[in-house]
């Protein structure tokens, strides 16, 4: 058995609660004001409500933001860095952006900062920060924006020519583990500017206030520690303890000459709302203390809630200058800096590219290797604590005036009480989970640490998240809007990646989502199917405004619409469970009953997709060769919305293959189904049964027979439509030519390819389905062709791209898909990245060119990313299709023909 790496010593120590080695961690937001818990306005203004300049002298209610930060996992003691330049107005804490109301396309980060490395347990993490060395143009920035329509470019912090010349620090910040309880910070403070420059760092610690809404909290305390030197080569260091009645007690440990600043976690009531302090010592203290020198801004007695190292640098044109910081549960270290700290920083960095080395050890370029290492720091960068109690919130706290009666967002949700560590899809534009995007996260996450894959998927079906009526919350935005029902989809691709890379088949995770997941089902069946025929509405479905109407309000015409995609996620999620009671049918017969009630009701919706009724338009259109939403007008009549879009594409979901052997095994569940192949005809007819055998014997259920998936293909895989340079555009390239037009009373709702930011206001306008690429949807696209190159094998050919004289097998295109997708990310045979399109500093300056930024959708036409620029989440996929594409071009052949082709070909266990 191969010798585990340490990193997965320390996953298997803490699966096993030998040691809390997640205890710590980057569980601070990058953007907390401006979010829907901290709204306690009577109208709902969450924007306007706590700005970014409330966010310096007014306390959180609900958790945490910073820079380059970690707490511990319930966000009682936090630490990050805060900088000043002489220049800014304010202290640089907290990464700033435009709100949804001053940006051309809504919420916009105006920052530059780069997660660059990091482990599952947080052994080792690496940061980096941008900060200009002129005044940061606040003003600048959002009167450019908000000048601009939605058809203009946004612009950026680099157009404000704040970077010319280079005249800007690289702040890197690293941590190292010693042990769970004792980590070491380091931070390398690069002047890439021409002249030298003085920079203020202030590492800081402090509380989230947690005593200010309750009179029975108990308030911690920071306070400094007489200053002490060693003889461990002289370094003198400073000391705070810190105190919290749940946490207990914690030193920082600060090398070097730096003043202590102390104040308290709370809001300034007189600065916001002319109201005096109840205390003269307020959250913008050391902000006011430094910036505009108020001396009585800090408590000079050295206590508080929040307390700042400061250290005032005069930095050299191109030197680095590094201050080294340690956090532990021991008050009393011999040496807490010197030759160990360093070794332990060197030793944690080698782990680390032992650990990624063993999960990838197939040849890869350095370019690939980079953007794959990025890609799975970004992923775990991103995890937040996240803190929302309905209850708390509708009804305000017991020390704080009751709130406005007139609030009742997610009035609904009573019973929802988060406190955990979550994955977020973005920790500023999107610092709130979105469930079908945590779905996606998963996948790349149960690579690197399947227990905090498992965790994310288990925990929203538990009952302090999932709604009494089975419905999954969305976010928190509007809980009740409904995402695609992805969920087993994950659930079951995350149990097959641990069980071929780690060796582990967890049957009672499989299990306790598995009867959770029918809570679900039932609610969608129940409130999704408006006549009972098996056609789903669905609504919002998470393509923002990929349809003709706003599919989450009241439409203009009156009726509802039959979605494609609706319908057709939920077939995918029946064929999702019928594989998942499959598994779990080979230990506990009792789940064949279920797993034939998926069958069934998968055949009723695949009919339903090709003839809803004898009076009824279908969504299959045998002209076009394609599948559009149906409007179901009040008065009877239907017409079929015939936008070209990813609605159409997504029935290539529905699909699965199973094994002869698990059919053998299964002799109930193979009765039952034979039966009603032979004795429920009608059903068959249009879809892909399980009557035909294909290679290897194997049975397909898919919602597209044979001829139906080459019409589509057609479309898909043409380059005038859908098939781009860097993937599968969310909206044909034919609506550049012929938009798509519908004339209701006297107003025209139109579709027309868009190729990058959204000219649309829906849904707040920060996104766009309406011709860009979008790795959640590519991904699946990807999968479901590997699916059907299973069972039809290597004769099944499509000519690819379309018009091109060329044919492969399903699998060989799927293998090209993966290239246009992961080639966004790497530099071309000129040097340069699609992904940056025509960012030259991105493109040529050494200090950028390999920092890579993982954004939540790309240019339909040239790849260049849009859209939030931290949305590693389901961005972070390309981890998994590198991961996939490096071993079969290592092998050099297609794989054994298996049922989940994805996963049955990872890498070999490397438990």
């Amino acid at each position: 058995m191969t010798t585990k790496t340490a990193e997965e010593q320390r996953l298997e120590e803490s699966r096993n609660h030998q040691a809390q080695w997640h205890k710590w961690g980057p569980y601070l937001s990058e953007r907390q004001w401006g979010t829907v818990r901290e709204d306690y306005s009577p109208d709902g203004t969450v924007w306007d409500s706590f700005p970014h300049d409330h966010a310096r002298s007014r306390a959180y209610r609900w958790g945490e933001d910073g820079i380059a930060g970690i707490s511990d996992d319930q966000q009682q003691l936090c630490l990050a860095i805060a900088l000043w330049n002489g220049e800014d107005p304010i202290l640089k804490e907290r990464m700033f952006g435009l709100t949804g109301n001053e940006g051309n396309h809504g919420e916009d980060l105006k920052e530059y900062y780069f997660y660059l490395d990091n482990t599952p347990t947080h052994s080792y993490m690496k940061y980096l920060y941008k900060y200009p060395q002129s005044a940061f143009p606040y003003t600048q920035l959002i009167a450019e924006n908000q000048r601009r329509s939605r058809r203009e470019l946004e612009f950026e912090l680099l157009d404000t020519g704040v970077f010319k010349e280079n005249r800007y620090f690289d702040v890197f910040v690293e941590y190292a583990k010693v042990s769970p309880e004792d980590i070491l910070m380091q931070i390398q403070i690069v002047n890439r500017g021409p002249e030298a420059k003085t920079l203020h760092l202030l590492p800081t610690l402090w509380f989230r206030n947690t005593w200010s809404w309750n009179y029975k909290s108990e308030k911690p305390m920071l306070k400094a520690i007489q200053s002490a030197s060693v003889a461990d080569n002289e370094i003198e260091f400073s000391l705070i303890e810190a105190s919290h009645p749940m946490l207990g007690k914690r030193w920082l440990y600060c090398a070097g000459s730096s003043e202590l600043l102390f104040t308290e976690n709370e809001t300034n009531t007189q600065r916001l709302f002319g109201v005096e302090n109840t205390c003269p010592y307020v959250k913008d203290g050391i902000n006011n203390y430094i910036v505009n020198e108020k001396k009585e801004a800090i408590n000079p007695e050295q206590i508080g809630t929040k307390a700042s190292a400061h250290y005032v640098l005069s930095i050299a044109a191109g030197e680095t200058q590094v201050i080294q910081l340690r956090l532990s549960n021991s008050p009393d270290l011999n040496q807490p800096f010197g030759n160990e700290f360093n070794r332990i920083f060197q030793t944690r960095i080698q782990e680390a590219d032992e650990f990624y080395q063993r999960l990838t050890p197939f040849p890869l370029s350095e370019d690939m290797r980079n953007v794959q290492r990025q890609a799975f720091a970004g992923m775990l960068w991103s995890k937040q604590f996240y803190s929302y109690s309905i209850e708390n919130w509708l009804e305000g706290d017991p020390a704080t005036p009751p709130p406005p009666a007139s609030r009742h967002r997610n009035h609904e949700w009573i019973h929802l009480d988060n406190n955990e560590i979550l994955s977020m899809p973005d920790k500023w534009e999107y610092p709130y989970y979105c469930v079908w995007d945590t779905a996606f996260h998963t996948i790349t996450l149960a690579m690197i640490d399947p227990d905090y894959a498992k965790y994310q998927l288990d925990i929203m079906t538990r009952e302090w998240y999932m709604h009494p009526n089975g419905q999954i919350p969305a976010y928190e935005w509007a809980f009740s809007d409904v995402n695609p029902p992805v969920h087993a989809w994950a659930t079951w691709r995350v149990y097959k990646i641990e069980q071929k890379m780690y060796g582990r088949s967890d049957r009672q995770f499989l299990e306790r989502v598995f009867q959770k997941l029918l809570l679900n089902f039932t609610w969608w069946v129940n409130r999704k199917d408006a006549e009972g025929k098996n056609v789903f509405q669905g609504g919002f479905l998470g393509m923002d405004n990929v349809g003709v109407f706003d599919r989450s309000a009241e439409l203009p015409t009156g009726g509802y619409i039959n979605q494609s995609d609706g319908t057709s996620w939920m077939a995918m999620y029946c064929l999702n469970l019928l594989t998942i009671a499959l598994e779990l049918a080979l230990d506990n017969p009792v789940y064949e009953d279920i797993a034939t009630k998926f069958f069934e009701h998968f055949l009723y919706i695949a009919k339903a997709m090709n003839h809803i009724g004898e009076d009824d338009t279908a969504l299959w259109d045998e002209k076009d060769g394609f599948f559009y939403d149906v409007l179901q007008l009040p008065k009877g009549e239907q017409i079929q919305l015939k936008v070209r879009s990813m609605v159409g594409l997504v029935p290539l979901f529905a699909v699965v293959t199973i094994e002869p052997e698990i059919l053998a095994k299964l002799p109930a569940f193979k009765e039952r189904l034979e039966w009603f192949i032979q004795n429920r005809p009608h059903l068959k007819h249009n879809v892909a049964c399980m009557q035909t055998a294909g290679v290897g014997a194997k049975r397909l259920l898919a919602i597209v027979h044979r001829d139906k998936l080459k019409k589509i293909l057609q479309k898909m895989l043409d380059e005038t439509e859908f098939l781009g340079a860097y993937g599968i555009r969310a909206v044909s390239r034919f609506h550049a030519e012929y938009p798509y037009r519908f004339d209701v009373n006297g107003s025209q709702f139109r579709v027309d390819y868009e190729p990058a930011e959204s000219s649309s206001g829906l849904f707040g306008g920060n996104s766009n389905w309406r011709g860009p690429v979008w790795f959640p949807v590519n991904f699946l696209l990807i999968e479901s062709l590997q699916k059907f190159y299973h069972y039809l094998g290597d004769d099944f050919t499509v000519e690819y791209p379309t018009g091109s004289g060329q044919y492969l097998n399903l699998w060989d295109v799927s293998t090209e898909l993966s290239k246009r997708l992961i080639q966004i990310f790497l530099k071309d045979s000129s040097g340069r990245r699609p992904l940056y399109g025509g960012i030259e500093m991105f493109q040529t300056d050494p200090n950028w060119q390999n920092l890579i930024l993982f954004h939540e959708y790309f240019h339909g036409d040239n790849g260049a990313g849009i859209g939030a620029s931290h949305q590693t989440g389901w961005t972070g996929l390309v981890a998994k299709l590198i991961q996939q594409f490096s071993e079969y071009e290592a092998q050099n052949q297609k794989p054994e023909l298996r049922e989940m082709p994805i996963e049955e070909e990872e890498l070999k266990a490397i438990a």
